[in-house]
């Protein structure tokens, strides 16, 4: 493998026997499992000790928590801009750095004024920049092979998870919640930030690759112009302006509010149905296995299936779990629903991060990947409220899934009908002309 000098190899004129975007989606799937502690079920794992230790009431840190959400889901617009300006070695270092540094602080944490700071921070910096940065890593490798590469970066992201929650959950049952959030915060400080900085280089073209590994772009030693823009696409107005960027976006934060909503009062959601704690842990465990099955089955559908029909039967399983939900009655059945909604979560895993540089190449994959990202983040901060809103007015989370069923549903049926963006080629800039049909 070629010796990286700051972001440039040495030798950049030698081939590589392995194409080195397959150690950046290594590094972006980890800076993935770091968002860990902005994520809503990463919060979760400390609700309890949290709420206890500070004297919460649990509608006041619901409240807190979704305009934290809100706030920080500017923090996806912005890096956008600044991954496409600055590039994706200096941003993974700077954000793994300062969401160590946010998470370490708010472990030490003693005031709700204080809280509601740095559950901010959490959220801009870990589910929002982050997140960004990490999904805009891989669309900068890999084009034509990316839904390979999303299949491999979603099992990756995914075997991280499985490790990162209940290693966390453990300290945070054996040292409390305090010891644990330090840890994870030391962690992005000592482990993702100098992973970040010594195996992520700006972009492809400052190793003089194109995406994919395909063909040699830059041959000598040469100084490159890394303010050039090298990559075609469309601009990301023009992709905002499609039906399709609404289609997909919307469908994938639906998915978002949903997981966020179950993710943070499962066990509550599953006491209404008569089971213990042990069941909510089972579920938890059962999702990420079958969000594998997920994953792998996405990336070999989205080569084989048009995206507008993936994402429609995407959405379809979620409805079907939406429905079942409030009328679970055996472990079977809860089981069947878990196995369910971590299928529907990892084929929509996949079209989220792929979606994008297909429909619409690299030129601005950052902003156009960002706004998308802050979409999620705003469902991501109501979907918890409108269960909680519901399970105050009714003494039930049933009336709000039947509700979001019904909503879901009608997005899988836009998406068998919204036309796709026309294909670019290298070298284009696009005005968004006539467009192809999804299907």
């Amino acid at each position: 493998m070629a010796r990286f000098v700051g972001a440039v190899p040495a030798d950049s004129s030698s081939p590589l026997r392995v194409y080195y975007g397959w150690p950046v989606l290594l590094v972006a799937a980890a800076a993935m499992v770091g968002t860990l502690p902005g994520r809503t079920q990463g919060l979760g794992l400390i609700t309890e000790g949290l709420l206890a230790d500070l004297h919460l009431d649990r509608v006041s840190y619901a409240e807190l928590n979704f305009w934290a959400t809100i706030v920080g889901a500017g923090g996806a617009l912005g890096i956008g801009h600044l991954i496409d300006r600055l590039g994706s070695r200096t941003m993974l270092t700077l954000v793994s750095l300062a969401l160590g540094v946010v998470v370490c602080a708010m472990s030490q944490t003693r005031s709700f004024a204080a809280l509601a700071l740095w559950v901010t921070l959490t959220r801009a910096l870990g589910q929002s920049a982050l997140s960004v940065v990490s999904l805009a890593m891989v669309g900068q490798w890999f084009v034509r092979r990316i839904d390979a590469a999303m299949a491999a970066y979603s099992v990756v992201m995914s075997v991280g998870f499985m490790i990162a929650f209940p290693s966390v959950g453990a300290l945070v049952q054996q040292r409390g919640w305090r010891v644990a959030w330090l840890a994870t915060g030391v962690t992005l400080l000592s482990v993702l930030a100098p992973l970040a900085w010594t195996v992520v280089p700006r972009g492809p073209e400052v190793c003089g690759l194109l995406p994919d590994g395909e063909t040699a772009i830059q041959t000598t030693r040469e100084p490159i112009d890394l303010m050039r823009p090298v990559a075609s696409g469309y601009r990301w107005n023009d992709a905002l302006g499609t039906p399709a960027f609404w289609i997909f976006a919307i469908g994938t934060s639906l998915y978002g509010l949903v997981a966020s909503g179950i993710g943070l009062f499962n066990e509550s959601i599953l006491a209404q149905r008569g089971f213990g704690a042990d069941v909510y842990y089972q579920t938890l465990a059962v999702t990420a296995l079958t969000a594998l099955a997920g994953n792998f089955a996405g990336g070999w559908l989205a080569t084989r299936v048009a995206l507008g029909r993936l994402m429609a039967v995407s959405l379809l399983v979620l409805v079907a779990g939406l429905l079942a939900l409030p009328h679970v009655a055996t472990r079977v059945q809860v089981t069947a629903w878990a196995t369910a909604m971590g299928l529907g979560g990892g084929l929509v895993m996949v079209l989220f991060f792929s979606v994008w540089p297909r429909l619409f190449g690299r030129r601005d994959l950052g902003r156009i990947q960002g706004a998308a990202q802050a979409l999620t983040v705003v469902a991501s901060a109501v979907g918890p409220l409108l269960l909680a809103w519901c399970v105050e007015l009714t003494g039930s989370y049933a009336v709000m899934f039947r509700i979001l069923a019904g909503v879901i549903a009608a997005v899988s049926l836009a998406a068998l009908i919204v036309p796709l963006p026309p294909a670019f080629s290298p070298g284009r800039v696009s005005t968004v002309p006539e467009m192809e049909s999804a299907i």
